[in-house]
Parts: structure tokens; sequence; C-alpha cells
């Protein structure tokens, strides 16, 4: 199976149920709701108080999974889904990623002046299921071969579409499959036709991005 679809569903997801090795009672999964957006490389990050008992999991253990449902969707089993296995990774994430993530979570700044750390996912295998007959298995290595947009040209790319759209537009992110942005307080995700990481070409789909009364 070809990543496409998983990395799509990623992206239009904004919370997820991650399940982690619970150090209080070993053996047993705990699952909580969390917050995440994807680094330049399509993977999850997520920011996480040191008092949080997932918290406290990951940094004695980094095996977890992560669990995603299509947005709004009315009935889980016709809806596309995937759980994610993956070693979740403390990081000092780096300027841009800090911007990235407060972009989509801009009360996070208040949060990462108390004791909240940042961590990674690194995919291990995913198990994608998007319709009907339409279900497999994914390598993490497959992670590997996706287009990577530089977080320094995404950020350009933002700043100088964002002079020209309407001011209804709120962008947050864009990359090889897509773009995010805000209306009106509403997270959409707009994917690209065709994959792509050209800069002039990225400029040129963000550019046509159209409030919705102005959608035919």
């Amino acid at each position: 199976m070809k990543p496409d679809l998983a990395i799509r569903l990623l992206h239009q997801c904004r919370h997820a149920a991650l399940a982690t090795q619970s150090q209080p009672c070993p053996g047993y999964p705990y699952a909580t709701a969390i917050q995440f957006v994807c680094d330049e490389r399509h993977r999850p990050i997520f920011v996480a108080s040191t008092l949080a008992e997932h918290s406290k999991n990951l940094l004695s253990d980094g095996r977890v999974s992560l669990s995603l449902l299509t947005p709004g969707a009315d009935a889980a089993q016709s809806a596309s889904r995937m759980t994610l296995l993956a070693d979740a990774e403390r990081i000092d994430a780096p300027d841009a990623l800090r911007r990235r993530l407060l972009r989509y979570l801009p009360e996070a700044e208040d949060w990462l002046m108390l004791d909240f750390l940042f961590f990674r996912l690194h995919p291990k295998r995913a198990r994608l299921i998007a319709g009907l007959g339409t279900m497999g298995w994914l390598d993490g290595n497959a992670w590997d071969s996706l287009p990577i947009l530089n977080l320094d040209t995404e950020a350009r790319l933002l700043r100088d579409a964002q002079s020209a759209l309407p001011p209804s537009i709120r962008l947050l992110g864009c990359d090889g499959f897509g773009a995010d942005w805000m209306e009106k307080g509403d997270y959409r995700r707009t994917d690209w036709s065709e994959p792509t990481t050209e800069a002039a070409t990225l400029r040129e789909r963000l550019l046509q991005l159209t409030p919705s009364r102005d959608r035919k």
C-alpha cells in the first residue's frame, strides 16, 4: 500500500488517541487524547506536561500507538482510520518546528513556559483502513521516501501567500500533500491533486485557496 492515503489522513486530523505503556499497571496500555501536528517529514509531534500520566509513561518506555479517525465521521466502521505503531522520542524542538506547532496551537505558547515537553513519533508500522477493500500495513520506512518541505521554505511561502489572501483565511501550514488553514475558527485541509514541494507551484496553489462563500 502506498503511503499517500495514510499521510493525508494524518494531516486531516488534529486530535488522536495515544496509547502508552502504563508504568503503574505494567502490560496495560494507557490511552489518552492528544493534539498533534506533523513535522516536515510527516511525523506527529506534540507537547505534554511532565505531570501527565502519559508523559511519565513515555519517558520510561517510548513504544506507543496512535489511533486516528477521519474528523467528523458519523460511523467509525465506514470511515478512514489508522493505527500507527511508533517510537516516541523527547526532543528539543528547533525554533522553526516550535513556530510550526504554535501556528496550529497558539495556546501552547503558555504551556511551553511551564513544564511541557516536546515529543516526536517515529513510525514503525501503520495499519490503514481507507474503505472497503482498501486496507493494509505500511512499514515505517515508507516515511523515508516522502516529499519534504523545508520548514524555513514553508514559513516563507506562508508569509508571502498570507498577505495576498482574504483576511478570513489564516494559513497554518503547507506540505507536499496539501495545506492547512483556518476560516472563522474552523480548521480546513486542502489536499493537492498531485504531491509537490516545488516552491513556485506551492505558492500558486496557496493563492488559489478561497473562503467558503466564494466556492461554487
